[in-house]
């Protein structure tokens, strides 16, 4: 079974998932937030996914940042529909820069790196990876 990684956003919300052995985590896609909960429905019902992570957006000093209400919003509305998957919640703070230096360091152009929907997708799978990691 997959594990799913969200880094939701007011506009975009990147999505990341593990491979069924759960030790590679890939950027799946970047959505529209609006879309977030049907796009999943349809997701879940394709793809075995055991438990969805959640990023917790955090100040430097661990306390909440100002988009913190707005993803525990989402994290509620998601309970509603998908009351049976449990939810871990993760500190997402530096992905987004962690993001963009992957992709200077992968060596895409400027241009290239204006994409913030690619930036969304890319902070996802460095949320799921972390998880990964610190699971073992």
């Amino acid at each position: 079974m997959r594990i799913l990684a969200i880094d939701y956003g007011i506009k975009r919300t990147g999505i990341a998932v593990t491979d069924e052995m759960q030790m590679i985590a890939f950027g799946l896609t970047t959505i529209p937030s609006d879309t977030a909960i049907t796009f999943l429905k349809d997701y879940f019902s394709k793809e075995k996914v055991e438990r969805v992570i959640v990023g917790e957006p955090k100040q430097m000093d661990g306390t909440p940042s100002q988009s913190a209400e707005i993803i525990n919003a989402f994290v509620a509305k998601f309970h509603a529909a998908f009351p049976e998957m449990p939810v871990d919640r993760v500190d997402e703070r530096f992905t987004s820069k962690m993001a963009f230096q992957t992709m200077i360091d992968s060596g895409l152009k400027k241009k290239q790196r204006q994409n913030k929907a690619l930036v969304d997708e890319i902070a996802a799978t460095i949320m799921l990876q972390d998880y990964l990691h610190y699971k073992k």
